[in-house]
């Protein structure tokens, strides 16, 4: 039985080492060593790392030590050297041997004695057992050696001390021993945005919680550009620093089961998390502080998880529901300034049911798995289960503490998809033998010819199965492309059918054809009449609410009227242009009256059968008379309009600019005295009848 020393490396920059002893023993595979000159090594059940007392410093004088390393029956080892510097003044007393062999029938592979020694090639075992002997005389200089093992399977082994920068391939897979975390050097970045280049890569991979220390493993590993700034943390008992740019840096390939498993997004409720006991304490006055599980979230708000004694007998767990991969964990301490407690170390138990519990150890270990927690109450620290957990229920219980147990914590993993057993079909019996009447040919051997059948029998079923599938789908298809054939095509026809239309609402286009009627030439306006109405009957005639006014810039000469001003102008109904307008006229009824039979309009005249010299569009605004009851032959309105004399008709708008409205005078057949019932131009509908 041999011991072999750990050495953890602690988060400051004075490299505080967290040391514990292993005993490393299994019934497949036996490894000791002995002696005053034996360095910091691990000895792994299939490889591991070496190193002389005092590497990389200057080994100690007159002193020796052997390493005797067995793995499996029908295995064989091979060795690869980091580092070989020994002093050859001497080469009696100071060397390094490897034997293939353990004890007196061991035979020799090799001997090393020199300064600065280059050794590229793997060194090679002939069994399964071998014993590396490293002695010191009297010297003056000398590092001594590193070097890693392994079985031969992985040819790809490579030491602890191969960097980053050793490596040009975009993309590589190699084997890490076990032991690389007593390496020197140092590494910078963290997972998932990577590592300098000059990190060493197996020290970073048991950072990264790819492999174990106590076992190592493979690992794929991608080059990529550097980055300005790579972060530092604390995690499998590896401290990353802060470190500048770099030309390049590498990360690894992982399997991607190393999500969070909800405490601190809030998918575990607080009913899932328990503890063994809870600290309560009231302030000077008299708040009551309760630091119960429920606080015990990563990077949640509040008081974390407090037990209420402080013994190795306290603990907190959670219930996941069901059974999931768990990969790791990630610790805080109380993250409050006042309070600054923490968990320094902890172990962690796991169970199906909640009542039988196993505690966690490391592969072919036979020792429980300390994992060393927080330096201090605000850093994270995480720590990876290498195998991972299979397992419903987590408990954590802390073996050592800095003033009071108190923690924070979040799980890694995945869902668990557990392959389902498979079920065993026995083979059929052979066919009876049928009994002929031909006779055995005995003494006769016939030679089977080798027949493959290369054909694919029928499967109608899944023909079935498939055509019904797809025959509904291609008639949907179908019906979709002749449907949208034909929308495509009568909205083209829709379209064509509708240009140069005017854009104006369907009641308001017949009203606006008609008053355009009066600018075609007379033979196609020869068929429509004038309608005479007495003045009872145009106060009949509704106001229509909110009708659009023209506006238009005056004309020396006659514009059409084009406007959505609901008018009907009679056949070659004109007025001379205005020489100017009254100063004097104002009209405050905004309405319409009927004109006494003494007046005449100063400019209103009949148009002679050649044509106007100046023709204008006469603007009657209908929507501008009374609604409802009220008619333009009532007395009071009558009186106050005749009361203003002839002038007051003679002020008028141009192009209806003014708000005040412009009504039609009778038309003018020659005659100098107008009928008893005047007659005002209306449009001409074709659902309504003239009235005599």
């Amino acid at each position: 039985m041999g011991r072999a020393v750990m050495v953890g490396r602690g988060p400051t920059g004075t490299r505080l080492f967290f040391l514990s002893t292993v005993i490393i023993l299994t019934a497949r595979s036996s490894r000791a060593q002995q002696g005053d000159g034996c360095g910091l090594s691990v000895l792994g059940p299939c490889s591991g790392s070496l190193s002389s007392l005092g590497y990389p410093g200057t080994y100690p004088n007159h002193t020796v030590c052997e390493w005797e390393i067995s793995v499996p029956q029908g295995r064989r080892l091979h060795f690869r050297f980091a580092d070989l510097d020994i002093e050859d003044n001497n080469c009696q007393v100071n060397y390094l041997r490897i034997y293939d062999g353990i004890g007196p029938r061991r035979t020799q592979i090799v001997k090393f004695c020199g300064l600065g020694l280059n050794v590229p090639d793997l060194i090679l075992s002939s069994g399964n057992q071998v014993t590396v002997q490293f002695m010191s005389g009297t010297h003056q200089s000398g590092r001594g050696f590193s070097l890693a093992y392994s079985t031969t399977e992985h040819t790809d082994l490579i030491t602890c001390l191969d960097k980053g920068i050793h490596f040009t391939e975009a993309e590589f897979t190699r084997y890490c021993p076990a032991g690389c975390l007593t390496s020197v050097g140092e590494i910078s970045g963290t997972i998932p945005h990577g590592y300098r280049d000059s990190s060493p890569v197996c020290l970073a991979a048991i950072h990264a919680g790819v492999v174990s220390n106590s076992v190592g493993g493979q690992i794929s590993v991608v080059n990529s550009k550097g980055i300005p700034h790579y972060d530092g943390s604390l995690a499998n008992n590896v401290s990353s620093t802060v470190g500048p740019l770099s030309n390049s840096l590498f990360t690894f390939k992982t399997s991607g089961c190393y999500g969070t498993l909800g405490l601190e997004s809030g998918v575990v409720r607080d009913s899932q998390l328990f503890a063994s006991s809870v600290w309560e304490w009231s302030d000077v006055i008299g708040e009551p502080s309760e630091w119960g599980p429920t606080g015990a979230r990563l990077n949640g708000a509040g008081l974390p998880w407090a037990s209420a004694h402080s013994d190795q007998q306290q603990w907190l767990q959670v219930d996941l529901k069901k059974e999931k991969r768990i990969t790791g964990i990630t610790t805080t301490g109380s993250s409050l300034l006042e309070y600054q407690f923490y968990v320094s170390a902890y172990r962690v138990l796991y169970s199906n049911d909640g009542q039988h519990w196993n505690i966690y150890r490391e592969a072919d270990a036979t020792q429980d798995k300390i994992f060393k927690g927080n330096t201090n109450y605000l850093q994270e620290v995480r720590n990876n289960f290498i195998p991972p957990i299979e397992a419903r229920y987590v408990r954590i219980s802390p073996t050592q503490w800095h003033q009071r147990i108190a923690l924070k914590f979040e799980l890694l993993g995945c869902q668990f998809h557990q392959a389902r057993p498979r079920t065993y079909h026995p083979p059929r019996p052979p066919p009876r033998s049928v009994a002929t009447d031909t006779p055995p040919m005995y003494g006769r051997t016939t030679h089977t010819p080798d027949i493959r059948n290369t054909t694919m029998p029928p499967c109608t079923i899944n023909d079935v199965a498939l055509a019904t599938v797809l025959v509904p789908v291609l008639v949907m298809i179908l019906t979709a492309l002749i449907l949208t054939m034909v929308c495509a095509w009568h909205w083209k026809n829709r379209k064509n059918s509708s240009e140069g239309a005017y854009d104006l609402s369907h009641w308001d286009r017949t009203d606006w054809w008609k008053s355009m009627k009066q600018f075609l030439p007379s033979k196609m306006a020869e068929g429509e009449e004038s309608v005479r109405y007495s003045s009872s009957e145009v106060g009949r005639l509704r106001v229509r609410g909110n009708t659009p006014r023209l506006r238009a810039e005056p004309a020396e000469y006659a514009q059409p009227l084009v406007s959505g001003v609901v008018t009907s102008l009679g056949q070659r109904s004109t007025f001379k242009p205005e020489e100017g307008s009254d100063p004097g006229y104002t009209d405050p009824n905004r309405y319409d009256a009927p004109m006494a039979t003494d007046i005449y309009h100063a400019y209103a005249e009949p148009l002679p059968a050649s044509g106007a010299e100046y023709a204008t569009p006469i603007m009657i605004d209908i929507a501008s008379h009374l609604s409802g009851s009220s008619t333009l032959n009532q007395p009071t309105t009558v009186s106050s309009f005749m009361g203003r004399g002839p002038a007051s008709l003679l002020t008028r708008t141009d192009s209806g600019q003014s708000g005040r409205s412009m009504y039609d005078t009778p038309k003018s057949t020659g005659q100098a005295t107008p009928t008893k019932d005047l007659a005002y131009q209306v449009p001409q509908s074709s659902s309504q009848k003239p009235v005599g």
